[in-house]
């Protein structure tokens, strides 16, 4: 940490300025093979702002403790959690193959980069998530004669066809999307494809198991009434990355990388390991995950990122203004 400090501090004058911080930030914002990545100037000077926690333009070796501390040590050695979402039978040749979606995926495809990434890439924490429905689950559209629906509804229950959204009577109203019949509890089809490596050491978690509600997000259910183990299995591990991918890309994974994010972790999301619904869609959820500080790379890409090789500004820049937000909650509390 010292010697960082007096390597950056090039006019010795016991302080680092922003063009100083600049200069750090493109040693740290690089991968091993030269090529620097650029960190726009709006986003150096929020990041800076972070670390100058007394406003005076400069940061001074105390703050920069802090700087090296929750900041610099993550990038440089991230703690990595690898994410599988829902890589099961039915959604590759069962009662919900993708492939007979608009966007005509295979989810075949995603097999073999995730096993090469298993194999490979020495993750911290590694995960396995299941959609595990109940036979009366809400999302089925089999079963939509069993609840009322709202007035609002666009369609009627006499009307409604596979992939039709409806509105259920609630408090609110609740907006449902209608699929076949799919991943029921210990069936064929809710059974991890058996080409997909399991990890002997991996964690699996169950979602959508509440049968009047929907989870597509590894994280919570659709109405965020109800969270699954992963949060507290992230916490565990301290994971500050979570690579996320698999099945179905705009769906289940798109939703898991938004909470991802919004929960504060550096989100990374596999565009090869991942396969999906609606092509349209799919570039919705990329835009997002881009929109919020996320990174979308392919799997050849991953070795270098969990072993901070690798080191992306976006990523950097989620995790500053992460450290921004629970410093801003710490000085209210102070306050209140």
């Amino acid at each position: 940490m010292d010697a960082c400090y007096q390597a950056f501090d090039k006019d010795g004058d016991g302080y680092l300025s922003i063009e100083e911080f600049r200069l750090l930030t493109r040693a740290l914002f690089r991968n091993d093979r030269g090529k620097i990545y650029h960190l726009e100037d709006e986003k150096l000077k929020d990041v800076f702002a972070v670390f100058d926690a007394n406003g005076d333009g400069h940061i001074d070796k105390d703050e920069f403790v802090f700087c090296w501390n929750h900041w610099i040590k993550i990038i440089v050695r991230p703690i990595s959690a690898f994410l599988v979402v829902d890589v099961q039978n039915d959604f590759i040749s069962g009662t919900l193959n993708i492939s007979n979606c608009s966007a005509q995926q295979n989810g075949l495809d995603v097999i073999e980069p995730i096993n090469k990434l298993l194999e490979t890439v020495k993750f911290d924490a590694i995960f396995y998530s299941l959609d595990w429905h109940p036979s009366n689950h809400v999302s089925f559209i089999e079963n939509i004669e069993e609840r009322e629906l709202d007035p609002s509804s666009p369609v009627t229950a006499e009307h409604a066809q596979t992939y039709d959204t409806v509105v259920f009577k609630g408090s609110p109203p609740q907006k449902q999307r209608l699929w076949p019949r799919h991943c029921v509890q210990d069936t064929w089809g809710s059974e991890l494809h058996k080409d997909l490596k399991v990890m002997e050491d991996a964690t699996k978690v169950y979602k959508g198991t509440n049968p009047d509600v929907d989870s597509y997000s590894v994280f919570w259910d659709n109405k965020k009434m109800t969270d699954t183990t992963l949060c507290a299995q992230l916490r565990l591990k301290n994971a500050t990355d979570i690579y996320i991918c698999g099945l179905a890309y705009d769906v289940c994974v798109g939703a898991t990388a938004v909470d991802a994010l919004a929960i504060g972790y550096r989100t990374i999301l596999l565009d090869d390991c991942s396969r999906g619904v609606d092509l349209t869609d799919i570039e919705k959820t990329k835009n997002t995950v881009i929109t919020n500080n996320g990174v979308i790379v392919n799997s050849n890409q991953v070795k270098a990122m969990v072993e901070g090789r690798d080191r992306r500004p976006e990523l950097g820049y989620k995790l500053a203004m992460e450290l921004k937000s629970t410093l801003s909650d710490r000085e209210f509390q102070s306050t209140g």
